[in-house]
């Protein structure tokens, strides 16, 4: 695809974006499962593929993963196994549940339609649904160790310094 059609591609996105901000918004969603043995989670999102590509809000298919479904992808399986790791430490009798994290992306940020509008997420939320008999006290301590030290929340919630760089290839 070059420039040309990416802008055709985008052009009629950004025209409804101007006349109608609302339907820029859009809300990714991701899940992971907590059922089974081990430390793991199994995670889906409204995507099937893990190929990145656009998101059909800014001219994709919608057979890719776009960026955010991959972030809500990470944080849902970091938080899963994170969260089966403190129950197993804490010897928290959790017999299975699920994950869920949400997120509401303002694409007119992302195609440059309004210079107000944020480019990336205006707000994630992460849920815990979890099937135990254990008292809330101990629901309660859980959800707060997950929280502590799951890599990816603290990341989002304390951003790391980054540095860009970009270089050429020497062909082939």
């Amino acid at each position: 695809m070059d420039a040309n059609e990416l802008r055709a591609l985008q052009a009629p996105l950004k025209e409804k974006y101007k006349a109608e901000a609302q339907a820029a918004l859009v809300t990714l969603k991701a899940r992971g499962d907590l059922s089974g043995d081990g430390l793991s989670c199994k995670v889906s999102t409204s995507r099937a593929l893990i190929e990145a590509g656009l998101h059909p809000a800014t001219g994709g298919t919608g057979l890719q993963a776009c960026s955010g479904d991959m972030l809500l992808e990470a944080l849902v399986a970091c938080a899963g196994v994170t969260l089966r790791a403190v129950a197993a430490a804490l010897d928290f009798c959790l017999n299975g549940g699920a994950v869920r994290a949400e997120g509401d992306l303002d694409f007119r940020g992302t195609l440059g339609v309004a210079k107000d509008a944020p480019v990336g997420f205006a707000d994630i939320r992460l849920f815990f649904e979890l099937d135990t008999d254990e008292p809330q006290e101990r629901i309660n301590a859980l959800v707060k160790l997950t929280e502590r030290y799951c890599v990816l929340f603290q990341t989002l919630t304390q951003p790391p310094k980054l540095s860009l760089s970009a270089s050429t290839g020497t062909g082939g």
